[in-house]
Parts: structure tokens; sequence; C-alpha cells
């Protein structure tokens, strides 16, 4: 009995939908590129009552550009290395707008251990809890975002807040680091630019396995605590016999109005961060959390002066130092109302060093704001 003719496969068409399939997965992922990355920065900040949408409006639309006039004057150049002693003999001046914060190539190992240590040793964290996409720590299993955010949730306010500063100061270098990337490096030009891979791999919800989107809400947390202490500050400024001394009288009131112009603005803004929230039950334990608080941004401070990088380090502790400030400010309401008009303040003063890392912080916290805008119109074209 003569067998049936066997159907001849035709792998070139099982080839061509494998391809067509690829495309179109190629293409979905693409079409979605800045939604992935922004799919969860949208409505209310987590333990705020603020709006996103309308913190990126005050912030690209008004602070923003007024702010970045202030930071070229030169009150606000100079920022000194070492902030623990500001008499030191090894202390050095660096001019802030010829050394602008953006990528060195200083990556690896040697940076995730920095930050490795600073989240270990500084979030209230056990070190049986890992912390999600940290490509340090070993067995890493699927569930272990869950695990890190299940036991988040579980602590109280003041330290999950803690947590979120550090996460969103983590987030705003990243930013500032893939929006100045070395694009090209030869022997006659140097370039820098937008790096959209770079910014993927950071904050795609994919890539980082939900982790991304998170990060930049924390961003938004952590500018809205430097906008409340900016807000709270205001009459620390106002005085009439603060100065600023850039060496040109005309320039000092020249600056001096400008400041409190922004300062005026930042205080109209509607929705600011509640402080009132934080440090609100037990006295005790919470002038002991306040200490506590303290010593971490200290020891913070310490292991970025494990930086590799010079530049980085100075970056670095200039924006620790300056969130510090703004802690400082934001539970100092009684001690800044109880300032007299002239002369010295025994309730509350500002160093100069704590002056120029505050604004210069709150800079960076706003760049970065105003660069996701940028980095989501670079997503898009990917459609």
């Amino acid at each position: 009995m003569a067998r049936p003719p066997r159907r001849r496969r035709r792998p070139h068409l099982h080839l061509l939908a494998l391809l067509s399939c690829c495309f179109a997965a190629a293409a979905a992922a693409a079409g979605s590129a800045a939604r992935r990355c922004f799919c969860q920065v949208t409505g209310y900040l987590d333990d705020c009552t603020c709006d996103i949408e309308t913190l990126d409006a005050f912030n690209n639309y008004k602070v923003f550009p007024r702010l970045q006039t202030l930071l070229e004057r030169d009150y606000f150049r100079y920022y000194q290395c070492e902030a623990d002693d500001i008499q030191s003999p090894e202390a050095e001046y660096v001019d802030l707008l010829l050394n602008p914060e953006r990528y060195t190539g200083y990556k690896g190992p040697d940076a995730w251990n920095i930050w490795n240590s600073i989240y270990e040793e500084n979030c209230f964290k056990p070190q049986s809890i890992k912390r999600p996409l940290n490509p340090l720590a070993s067995g890493r299993g699927e569930n272990e975002g869950n695990m890190f955010y299940s036991w988040l949730e579980g602590l109280c306010v003041e330290k999950r807040a803690f947590y979120k500063l550090i996460s969103g100061l983590h987030a705003s270098i990243n930013i500032h680091l893939s929006a100045r990337y070395l694009l090209q490096d030869t022997w006659s030009k140097k370039q820098w630019g937008h790096n959209v891979t770079e910014f993927q791999q950071r904050f795609d919800e994919v890539l980082t396995q939900g982790e991304g989107p998170r990060r930049l809400k924390n961003l938004y947390f952590i500018y809205l605590i430097e906008l409340r202490a900016l807000s709270k500050v205001l009459p620390f400024f106002e005085r009439s016999d603060f100065q600023l001394f850039t060496g040109d009288k005309t320039q000092d009131g020249e600056v001096k109005g400008l400041l409190l112009e922004i300062l005026h603005l930042i205080k109209s803004f509607p929705l600011h961060f509640d402080e009132n929230s934080l440090f609100a039950g037990n006295q005790k334990e919470a002038s002991k959390l306040k200490e506590e608080f303290r010593l971490h941004f200290r020891n913070i401070s310490r292991i970025m002066d494990c930086v590799g990088c010079i530049k980085c380090r100075m970056w670095g502790k200039l924006q620790t130092q300056g969130l510090g400030t703004a802690l400082k400010i934001l539970f100092s309401e009684r001690q800044i109302q109880d300032m007299p008009e002239r002369g010295p303040s025994p309730t509350f003063h500002l160093t100069r060093q704590e002056i120029v890392a505050l604004f210069n912080a709150f800079g960076r916290i706003s760049t970065s704001v105003k660069e996701l805008e940028t980095f989501r119109n670079l997503l898009q074209t990917l459609q």
C-alpha cells in the first residue's frame, strides 16, 4: 500500500513567524518605553498629600529657572570638600561651575559597595532583609522585593521617610549621570549628553524588576522635603542684618533680593509636606530618633569619604549635607521663630557651608525633576 506523500516542512516560514513575533515584541516594548519608566510616577506620593503633577508644574515653570540664575552667582559657587572641619589646612575649595556633576566612569563593584554600605548601615534595615535589585546580594529570590517592601511598610513613618530620602538622593544622582553622560571621548572632542539606555537600565520597570518607578517616586519625595525646608527658612534670610558678603555690596543686595524672591515663591506652593506628621509621638522616643537621624547622616558622609572618584565624592557629600541641613531646618520651627531681628541668634543659625550645601542640593534635585521630562520625551520617540 503506497504511503501518503509526506508534507514538506517549510522552516523558513517558522523562522519568519518567529522573527515576526520578536519584532512585534520589540515594537511593543519600544512603544511602551516611556510608560514602563513612568508608569507609577503619577498621583499622590506615599506618606504625603501632594500630587506629583502639581510638583512638576511648580518646579519646571516657576522655581527652577530662577534658582539656576541664583546658583550661578559667586556666593554659591564654592564648596569646601572637608565639611567636618572648615579650618583644616587640608581643606580644598572647588568651583562648582567648573566641576559640574556628570558621568565620570566611576562604576562597578566599588561604586556599588559605597551605596550598599549606605543602605545597609543607615536605613534601619536588618541584614536578613535584602534590598531589591542589589547586585552585591547573593541568593536573590523572586519574592525579595515583596519581602523588602512588606518590611518597609511595617516601619514607623519616620524610618520609612529616611529610606525614601536616601533612595531619592540615589535616584537624583543617577539621573544626573544619565543626563550628562560622556557620549564621545576623542583627542579632539568630548561630548556630553542624555544617555537614554543608561536611564532605562536604572529606571525601566522591566529592567529593574519594578524597582525603577519606585526610585523616581522617592525622588519627588526628597524634592518635597527640601522644598518645605526652604519655605520654612525664609525668616532667617529676611532679617535685615543678614548679608551674603560676595565682596561686592551692589551684588550682595541684588543676590539677596533674588534669593528672597525665590523663597517667597517657594512659600506660595499650596501643597507643602507636613512635617508635623513626623516625630509626633512620645517626645523621649522622638528625640532619640532625631539623634539617630543625625548620626546616620554623619555616617553617610563618612562613607562617601571612601568614594574613589574625587568629583563624585565632592558632589555626594555636598548633597548629603544639603539634605541634612534641610532636615535641621524642618525640625527647628520654634527656634527659627525665636530668632532676633538683628545680631547673632542663640536659637538657630546656618553656617555658610550649610547655606551653600542647602541651595546646591536643592538645585540638583530640581535639575533631576526637570530632566525627567526630557527623558520622558526622548523615550516617547522610541515608539
